[in-house]
């Protein structure tokens, strides 16, 4: 009995205090001939190739290192877009283009066991990826620009200098063995506890190693993406803050001769160029006299283009990269044709199931718009539930392939409402500009504040005991005459920040909130407290001949 106890104690002691010999495999080991590791952690799907030809799986590519790669399987096109480059690539083509231009490839992209690859030549010039290959095991570490790396070496413990020190499957010396190391043998470090390190080698093992068999090395940094130099022609703009007026170009262009002096206004931008069919083809009313005439006297000519307001072409023009193209490439053409500045890109009533795809030709139009040296940017709405006019914009991943977002923040009441109301409450207005900087990060220096130069006369009729509302939308000029007509005397509401007149004829109740010096100058105001990029008036033909004045002061 006494040696059965001491046996029992003898195996307890040595199972307390000895550490394992057990070996184990890594999972992955026999799964995938070419694991790949991002971080320690293994991928779902392998590398294929080696060496120059080394391929990574799309679906990787995706996840790990560009969420916005793009496959469309219909023309087997695969599209990367960065901030200077466009690339497109077929699979099993050796023909590609970068940035619109012919290029021949060294490695084409691949389809095998059902996944498509693509080659890493292009990845590390794109993306600034680097890449480690084990010859032995077969791993691939994969490294992302900007990534760093803590290195490590093991040195000897014990006795005995050459003596192998564990990796092991968890922090405890009783967990089993994945791997012996070498001291000397260098190790990427991904974690830390108090005793532990947890550790990858170069043929892919991850494990636990105690922190006194191993030795901190250099923090290895793998290179960032170089920063991008800002265009020549664009440099020149980036400390400006814009004030921009809309030019609404219907069936005749405006004479120059007759629009007048537009004091304070830097950038104008006429709404000449429009999406006509879902091919992506684009028609143009653009003037060389009002280009000539508006750099005559230090503005910019930003070319408004829009999706017609047609939701269906623009399902189809925005469907594949070709229609994509054909659009962008059409209005490079026609900016450099008629020597413009910039395009204003004006998507309105689109369904949300395209957002996608308008965020996308925003991606491909941004590195050949920069190529030019053209300041893009995009109107968009405030917030809301709206699947046409709001949802389906992305605001966040817009500012990142523009120059600016500008805020069409008006329309709180728009003409066919319910009710009565402002065109553009000053809280309203703020709570618009917040939501984004706030909910989407986008900095406020990327936004332009959307200011009406219109109103519109509310008209309130009693029906079948209920009230019924129609409206007109007036300029300020037209306004005006209307308080000096009526002998009204404006009343300042302190729910909208904005004078309000209102007046009974034939039977019915006119309201107006006002647009005049005094809420302009609020805007412009609210603009500069927000540090905003600047602001942007619809229509120039809606304004007084006051107005003019009091929005320059936006770059006082």
């Amino acid at each position: 009995m006494v040696l059965v106890l001491i046996a029992a104690g003898a195996y307890w002691a040595a199972s307390e205090f000895l550490p394992s010999r057990e070996r184990a495999e890594p999972e992955w080991k026999g799964k995938f001939e070419q694991p790949i590791f991002v971080q320690g952690e293994v991928m779902d799907l392998p590398a294929a190739g080696s060496g120059d030809g080394l391929k990574l799986p799309f679906k990787v590519i995706k996840s790990v290192i560009d969420p916005n790669i793009r496959y469309e399987e219909e023309t087997k096109s695969v599209i990367l877009t960065t901030q200077r480059k466009l690339v497109l690539m077929k699979t099993n083509e050796v023909n590609g283009k970068i940035n619109n231009k012919p290029v021949q490839l060294l490695f084409t992209p691949e389809e095998k066991d059902g996944n498509l690859y693509l080659p890493t030549d292009l990845l590390k010039e794109l993306y600034g990826i680097e890449i480690h290959e084990d010859s032995d095991s077969g791993a691939v570490l994969l490294y992302r620009a900007g990534e760093k790396i803590q290195m490590a070496h093991i040195q000897a413990s014990g006795r005995k200098k050459d003596a192998p020190v564990a990796l092991r499957k968890g922090e405890s010396i009783h967990t089993p063995i994945l791997a012996d190391m070498k001291p000397g043998q260098n190790l990427r470090i991904l974690q830390e506890t108090d005793a532990w390190y947890y550790a990858q080698l170069d043929n892919g093992y991850t494990g636990f190693v105690q922190k006194k068999n191993a030795v901190l090395d250099e923090e290895v940094v793998i290179p960032p993406l170089e920063e991008q130099d800002v265009p020549p022609a664009k440099k020149k703009w980036q400390s400006k803050v814009v004030n921009l007026t809309w030019e609404a170009v219907y069936n005749v262009a405006p004479k120059p001769a007759s629009i007048g002096d537009l004091p304070g206004v830097n950038v104008v931008s006429p709404t000449w160029f429009s999406l006509v069919d879902g091919k992506g083809n684009v028609q143009s009313k653009a003037d060389r006299a009002y280009v000539k005439w508006a750099h005559s006297r230090g503005m910019q000519v930003w070319g408004l283009f829009s999706n017609s307001f047609e939701p269906n072409i623009t399902t189809e023009s925005l469907s594949t990269f070709e229609r994509r193209i054909t659009t962008i490439l059409q209005m490079l053409h026609y900016a450099k044709l008629y020597d413009l500045d910039g395009i204003n890109i004006d998507y309105e009533n689109v369904h949300t199931k395209d957002g996608a795809n308008l965020t996308q030709f925003m991606r491909e139009l941004w590195p050949l718009a920069q190529e030019q040296g053209l300041v893009i940017s995009i109107d968009v709405t405030p917030k809301s539930n709206s699947e046409m006019w709001s949802a389906f914009l992305d605001r966040r991943s817009l500012a990142e392939v523009t120059d600016y977002l500008i805020v069409m923040a008006y329309d709180e009441h728009w003409a066919a409402s319910p009710v009565s109301g402002s065109v553009a409450s000053l809280p309203w207005a703020r709570s618009s500009m917040t939501r984004i900087i706030e909910e989407d990060d986008v900095p406020p220096g990327k936004l332009i504040l959307g200011i009406p130069l219109y109103t519109r006369v509310w008209t309130e009729t009693e029906e079948d005991g209920g009230t019924k509302v129609k409206s007109k939308a007036i300029g300020m000029k037209k306004a005006q005459e209307i308080v000096k007509e009526k002998s009204l005397k404006p009343q300042l509401s302190q729910e909208t920040g904005q004078n309000y007149v209102e007046y009974r004829e034939d039977g019915a109740l006119h309201r107006i909130w006002l647009e005049d010096k005094e809420s302009l100058a609020r805007r412009v105001e609210l603009a500069k407290s927000l540090q905003l990029g600047g602001i942007a008036t619809w229509n120039r033909s809606f304004a007084s001949s006051e107005a003019w004045e009091v929005l320059s002061q936006i770059t006082e």
